[in-house]
Parts: C-alpha cells; sequence; structure tokens
C-alpha cells in the first residue's frame, strides 16, 4: 500500500474510534446523576469510600482518628449562564473516552495487526488486554486514592481564616477528571515500553543505566499531576516506580524474543 492508502486506513480507524466515544459520551450524558451525583461530586460527602477506609486504618492501626478526613469546608459555585450545560457536555466526553478506551486500543490493533506476523499478532491480542487492565487500574487509583487527597487538601487549604474557599463547578471537575485520566494514561507505561522495545529505540541495559534518573523523572511527573502535597506525590510515585521495573521486564522478554 502507498503513504496515501494507509492515510486512508488509518482514517477510518479514526472515524470508528470518535463514533465509539460519541456513543459512550451520549450514554453518560443520558445518566446526569450517576455521572455527576454519584461519581464526581460523591468526593465532597464525607462518607465517601476513599475517607472512610482512611478512617478504618486509623482505627486498625490504633491511632483513633489521627487518619480520618473532616469536612470539607467549601461550597461549589457556577458563575456563567451556560457553564453548567457545557460543563455536562464536556465531562460526558471524557466519560466517554474512558469507557471507550479499550477500544481505541483495538483499533489500534487492528491499524497495525496486517505487518506484525502471527506469532506477534497473538502478542498483539494480548498486549490490548493488558492495556485495557492497567487503564482501568489507572483509573481507579486516580479517582479513589490521588483525587480525593487532592480535594482534601486544596479544598481545605487557606491562607486566612477571613477567607472562605467558594470554588466553581468548573475547576472542581477539571481537577478530578485530569489527574483521574492521566492516571489511566501514566499506567500505559508497559505498553510504550514494549513498542519501543520492538522498534528498537530501548534495550533493558538501557532502562537500568538510567533507573535513578527515571526515579527524579518520576518525581517531576507525579508533581506535576497531583497538588502540592507530600502525601499525593509519594502515592502516585510508588506504583510508577513500580510500572518502570515492570516495563524493565517486559523490555527483556521482547528483546529476547526478537533475538530468538
Amino acid at each position: 500500500m502507498s503513504f496515501l492508502q494507509h492515510l486512508n486506513v488509518l482514517r477510518w480507524h479514526l472515524v470508528r474510534s470518535t463514533i465509539a466515544i460519541l456513543v459512550f459520551a451520549i450514554v453518560a450524558f443520558s445518566f446526569k446523576s450517576i455521572l455527576f451525583d454519584d461519581i464526581i461530586l460523591a468526593q465532597k460527602n464525607d462518607d465517601f469510600w476513599t475517607y472512610q477506609l482512611f478512617c478504618k486504618i486509623s482505627e486498625l492501626l490504633g491511632r483513633g482518628t489521627d487518619l480520618c478526613m473532616g469536612e470539607i469546608h467549601f461550597s461549589l459555585i457556577n458563575i456563567t449562564m451556560s457553564g453548567q450545560f457545557t460543563l455536562h457536555i464536556v465531562t460526558s466526553i471524557v466519560a466517554g473516552l474512558i469507557m471507550a478506551f479499550p477500544y481505541l486500543l483495538f483499533e489500534i490493533w487492528r491499524f497495525i495487526s496486517p505487518a506484525l506476523q502471527n506469532s506477534e499478532r497473538n502478542y498483539a491480542k494480548w498486549l490490548i488486554f493488558a492495556g485495557s487492565i492497567l487503564f482501568a487500574i489507572g483509573i481507579l487509583f486516580g479517582y479513589y486514592f490521588i483525587s480525593p487527597l487532592s480535594i482534601q487538601f486544596l479544598g481545605n487549604y487557606k491562607v486566612s481564616e477571613m477567607v472562605e474557599n467558594q470554588i466553581t463547578l468548573s475547576s472542581f471537575i477539571s481537577t478530578i477528571t485530569t489527574i483521574t485520566l492521566a492516571c489511566g494514561l501514566v499506567f500505559q507505561l508497559p505498553l510504550l515500553v514494549y513498542f519501543l522495545a520492538k522498534l528498537g529505540l530501548i534495550t533493558p541495559e538501557f532502562m537500568r543505566k538510567y533507573r535513578k534518573h527515571a526515579v527524579v523523572v518520576t518525581l517531576i511527573l507525579s508533581a506535576i499531576i497531583t497538588p502540592p502535597d507530600i502525601s499525593s506525590q509519594i502515592l502516585l510515585t510508588i506504583p510508577l516506580l513500580f510500572l518502570y521495573e515492570m516495563s524493565i521486564f517486559v523490555c527483556r522478554v521482547v528483546v529476547k524474543n526478537e533475538a530468538k
């Protein structure tokens, strides 16, 4: 196939992917109360699962209520006429992207599979499954751990008791969706390493050699994704370092198979 023919094939993969995102976005848009009351705005409630978990851990450690997170002292406001409707649309699209992500990986596999050998296609199928699982784990980790701690820290932080926190709805939702989606994408590191190793751009020796540099990059990335509190950064840094070590193993397997 010529370059233009490849572009034409890629176009239809992108069209199908876009349609899938829009379909899931329409579903999310239709279930407004579940999307906002039960999922996004739930992190503002004292009885959110994460806050209850930290309280139980505190009791098990004999710390009383030291790890319990108190009431979040801020109110949500909307300051533009079309603000809530626009946020409803944008949030539904983000939800559609999250739900359609496994299908997006499937479309990527369909695009590259003609260039793969039979054995490589079998590996690719498992990679699509692994990528979907990693994305789901990243989304859940960001939603249940990183995002609630961010809301607690930023929502309750005050420079003075004379200043009350009135946070716009767009800022609140943007914080949750950005952190959650970023965690889901960051958890795709092993999948990215697989393709880079397949192209011969990285090796296990290279990744081991620059392990210390990777730690620094991980800390910087965690600081960018999370708010400026140490607990959130540590919570994100630990799984990222684990994923880096897992990526070294993936890279080693790929290089060994290529050598065979």
